[in-house]
């Protein structure tokens, strides 16, 4: 080594060993982290530049990247269900409609590049993917960030509406990751049913020709989901969970309901029906009965007698058991009527019950009030099911129970002389009153066979508000529905003044509709499916954000969520009818004597127990 050698080199023995140490781990160290920020950013700019995966084999059909044109669809679906419906829904029921919604967008969406591949063969280019799937990401991702904030100011905008504070709690991430979640759940569901369905065409392709091995395996894995649906997760499963947790319900009683001691009551005293077999809602019916003391405390009149209450359960006791049931329960209804003197009363209301069998107090305790005691109020119960459930297993069941108790009833108050006949009204709420219209034949029969009737929520699918939409008077809109330019029938969800439109003679019997223009249980139909409905044809009803917009599938997909939160706004919204009723009873049937004054007293106090609860 030179002289200059000697004097360039570094002379390492010179460098202390502690700093020779630390250069050696910097060395190390920056070397290493350079080495992952390349691989990471190598990594990165390729995930940028393929955005997708290609299968390696076509039999590849669970674990392949999702289609584009799919997503896409499923993509604009999610931003639809964004837009409000008719009541204020919470986050977490957003982000289950966004999934839902999504995932049928997803369905029609590879049936439509299905389509397009099968009759375009060619295809584009790898560069031109990547850049379908950069934009796609990039699109996707900032406008449904936006969409659902945009949503959280709709969602607000309808609370104030519809009287509700407008404080929202609105999770922007939750909602779009409980509906990415739901998406690919389905998804990997669906892939898996058409995995089997290959295996299985495959199986028989073996013993038959391909086309009829096609045939046949499409066909059984149809069948194999179908009734998989139905019996396993629908009949065996919701449905068998849903009457488990209903009737151990029915066999208990609420909260402070106790054995009334009035013998003017089903469960009291001489009885027919034991207290212990009225069920769940037949016990709330009969024990919260109303006293004589607490009439004349409320309406301020001397209350003329204590209020006769039947209730019939759907199981009957054993003596009166009959392989005609619904008849079997009618028939004893009028002899437990008879045993109350009911048919001497001013009045008797026979009141259609929900899926459970309530009856509202809000409904009943009205007319008692108006009428000092001196009535009586029978119903019958034809399942203790959810009315949802009751919906879907068993609807008509709600029809013939309480037809044939209209008209044992009938037939009863027709024997007896004219002039001591008490008048005779129906009543119901959602699918009480749909029990109480497939009773009767039309309007014109309602009015002709009854002196009255107050119905509230009526279902779509109950036949004579149908009818009533449907023949409605040119000009009138669905929500507020013009029948005979009013004559015998009107609707209303603001009943103190929707009750004096039209101006036109209003004659008797009457039948009064409490129907809110945002009220689900109205509206829901599988027609959303397809068709755009006329509840949101101009003018919408008073409480009914301009900003709500029909979507096919995605509309009936709100609706049926909505039906689940109808009861969380305040009435007169939603399913919620309040205190509507002592207007509607006033306008239907008012006792002699009776004032709008009384009317707005009787309203004060059933809007401040309601409040009080």
């Amino acid at each position: 080594m030179t002289s200059t050698d000697r004097h360039t080199a570094p002379d390492r023995s010179a460098v202390p060993a502690g700093r020779l140490a630390s250069l050696r781990r910097n060395t190390f160290g920056s070397r290493l982290a350079s080495l992952r920020r390349n691989t990471l950013g190598s990594r990165l700019v390729s995930v940028a530049q393929h955005p997708y995966w290609d299968r390696p084999d076509p039999s590849y059909l669970i674990r392949r990247w999702p289609d584009l044109t799919a997503l896409c669809a499923a993509t604009l679906f999610f931003w639809a269900s964004l837009t409000p419906s008719l009541v204020p829904r919470p986050w977490y029921l957003q982000g289950v409609v966004g999934g839902i919604t999504a995932t049928i967008g997803y369905a029609l969406g590879s049936c439509a590049a299905w389509l397009f591949r099968a009759l375009v063969r060619r295809r584009p280019g790898e560069r031109a993917r990547a850049r379908c799937w950069q934009a796609y990401w990039v699109i996707a991702v900032v406008l449904s960030v936006w969409l659902i904030s945009e949503s959280a100011r709709m969602q607000r905008q309808l609370r104030v509406l519809q009287g509700l504070p407008p404080a929202l709690t609105w999770h922007t991430l939750m909602i779009a990751l409980m509906a990415v979640a739901l998406l690919l759940a389905l998804l990997l569901v669906a892939r898996a049913v058409r995995l089997g369905s290959a295996k299985l065409i495959h199986l028989l392709g073996r013993l038959l020709p391909k086309p009829v091995a096609f045939a046949v395996g499409t066909l059984l894995s149809t069948l194999a989901v179908l009734v998989g649906v139905r019996d396993v997760v629908f009949d065996r499963g919701v449905v068998d969970i849903a009457d488990r947790i209903a009737e151990a319900t029915n066999g208990g009683t609420k909260a402070g309901i106790h054995r009334p001691v009035s013998r003017y009551v089903s469960g009291g005293p001489g009885s027919l029906i034991p207290w212990e077999e009225l069920g769940h809602q037949g016990r709330n019916f009969t024990g919260s009965v109303l006293t004589r003391p607490r009439i004349a405390a409320v309406s301020g009149r001397r209350a003329a007698a204590d209020p006769v209450r039947v209730y019939i359960p759907s199981a009957l006791p054993a003596a009166f058991e009959d392989e005609r049931p619904f008849a079997a329960q009618a028939r004893l209804a009028v002899r437990e009527l008879e045993r109350t003197g009911a048919f001497d009363r001013r009045v008797l209301a026979v009141a259609g019950t929900t899926g459970t069998g309530w009856v509202n107090p809000n409904v009943a305790e009205p007319l008692e009030f108006m009428y000092g005691g001196d009535t009586a109020i029978v119903a019958v119960q034809y399942s203790y099911l959810p009315s949802w459930v009751s919906f879907l297993v068993d609807k008509e069941k709600a029809g013939q129970a309480t037809r044939a108790l209209v008209q044992a009833v009938r037939v009863r108050i027709d024997a007896l002389p004219a002039e001591r006949r008490p008048k005779l009204l129906v009543t119901g709420e959602s699918l009480g009153a749909y029990a109480i219209e497939a009773s009767f034949g039309g309007p014109d029969d309602l009015l002709a066979r009854t002196d009255g009737a107050l119905l509230l929520g009526t279902p779509n699918f109950s036949p004579i508000s149908r009818e009533i939409r449907r023949d409605r008077d040119p000009g009138s809109p669905v929500w507020r529905p013009q029948y005979e330019n009013g004559a015998r029938v009107r609707f209303a969800q603001f009943p103190a003044a929707d009750l004096a439109r039209p101006p036109a003679p209003w004659q008797w019997p009457r039948a009064v509709y409490l129907q809110n223009a945002s009220d689900p249980v109205v509206w829901w139909s599988p027609d959303l499916l397809l068709d755009r409905p006329a509840w949101l044809a101009d003018p919408l009803g008073p409480d009914i954000t301009p900003e709500i917009d029909w979507f096919p599938f995605v509309a009936f997909w709100q609706t049926s969520v909505d039906m689940a939160v109808s009861y969380g706004v305040q009435a007169p919204h939603g399913h919620r009818y309040g205190a509507g009723a002592v207007d509607g009873w006033a306008a239907v049937a008012p006792p002699e004597g009776w004032t709008a004054a009384d009317t707005t007293r009787l309203r004060a106090y059933i809007q401040h127990r309601d409040a009080a609860y």
